[in-house]
């Protein structure tokens, strides 16, 4: 029988911690807050339909779309469990137009937050999964407080990254650069455990994800690629189409069985395509989960990752997944693609 380990995220956190002696333990406690806020988002999902927290507020965030009650919640606890440990300098999140101060009556650190406080909520009304993404990067400018360009850094310069997906368990993945890691919540104890560990993603996948609602919209060479990949070959079948419509399930998915996620950008003004998925929010932390994990992320002709970033809510098309699948999509991209300038 093989050898099994009992690992809480917090042990597995101060394990890597260990590695580099260097380390003041800031990053490793701003992680732990991180955890709680999830154990308490995840909470209340779970109850969802219990309590008055389904539907709308009647208001929109500043990308124009409807905020969903539950999003606020998100919102609200994720703030308060990061504002005071003294670990962040200022944060940014995909439902607030502007950068998040830490409160004057607070302590300040050297970390930045940059999350999305609940990916696909307007699935919760249906009991479709949904996650909460973060990315978590180093001050870079002098002084106590953080700002706007401590939040615009490529997303090679991520310090860790991860998501929690709500679903019929609740499950974080991160990675803080030496490897991808799966954690499955223990709602008994109220602990994360490791389940798992140093996830590799298959190089190529049987799976396609994208919104074929929007095909009419799509660059030349997305229409060529998906064409390809859902047609019998002669060597292999096609691909079968799996969408959920919640980029942290269906991202969660391929990245334990193989295949390529797509959100390209809307092509019906050619001279400016428009995309939909947040650079700093969901595109960077899930393009450096995926490559660490052996995948590949890229907007079609550059990857996600070496995009520098010049607004908070920059959108950028993405295509994420297998490292096969990946470059097999780039092909026909570049070879009929439009250019990607964005």
């Amino acid at each position: 029988m093989p050898e099994s380990k009992l690992v809480t995220v917090q042990r597995h956190i101060m394990d890597q911690q260990a590695m580099h002696p260097e380390a003041t333990g800031a990053f490793t406690r701003l992680l732990w807050d991180l955890t709680l806020a999830a154990k308490i988002i995840s909470r209340e999902v779970n109850k969802a339909g219990l309590v008055d927290i389904l539907g709308t507020t009647g208001s929109s965030n500043v990308q124009g779309e409807e905020v969903q009650k539950l999003d606020c919640y998100a919102q609200d606890t994720i703030f308060k469990a990061m504002d005071h440990g003294g670990h962040l300098c200022c944060m940014a999140s995909e439902e607030v137009s502007d950068v998040i101060e830490i409160p004057a009556r607070f302590p300040k650190g050297r970390y930045v937050l940059v999350f999305d406080p609940l990916d696909g909520s307007s699935n919760i009304d249906v009991n479709v999964s949904v996650g909460t993404i973060f990315s978590i990067l180093r001050k870079i400018t002098p002084g106590e407080d953080g700002n706007l360009e401590d939040c615009l850094q490529r997303g090679v310069r991520q310090v860790a990254a991860g998501y929690v997906i709500y679903g019929s368990s609740t499950m974080m993945v991160y990675t803080a650069g030496q490897g991808a890691h799966g954690f499955t919540l223990d709602s008994s104890l109220g602990e994360f455990l490791l389940s798992h560990e140093n996830i590799q993603m298959p190089e190529q996948g049987k799976i396609y994800s994208v919104n074929e609602g929007n095909a009419h919209t799509w660059d030349t060479g997305t229409k060529a690629y998906v064409d390809f990949v859902k047609s019998p070959q002669t060597d292999r079948k096609g691909k079968s189409h799996r969408y959920i419509g919640s980029m942290v399930a269906d991202l969660h998915r391929n990245l334990f069985k193989g295949g390529i996620f797509l959100y390209p950008a809307d092509c019906r003004n050619a001279d400016k395509p428009k995309p939909k998925l947040r650079l700093l929010y969901e595109a960077n932390p899930m393009a450096y989960i995926v490559e660490q994990a052996g995948g590949l992320a890229i907007t079609g002709t550059e990857r996600i990752m070496e995009i520098r970033p010049t607004e908070l809510h920059q959108r950028v098309p993405i295509v994420i997944g297998s490292k096969d699948d990946v470059t097999e999509y780039e092909r026909f991209y570049r070879a009929r693609g439009l250019p990607t300038d964005l």
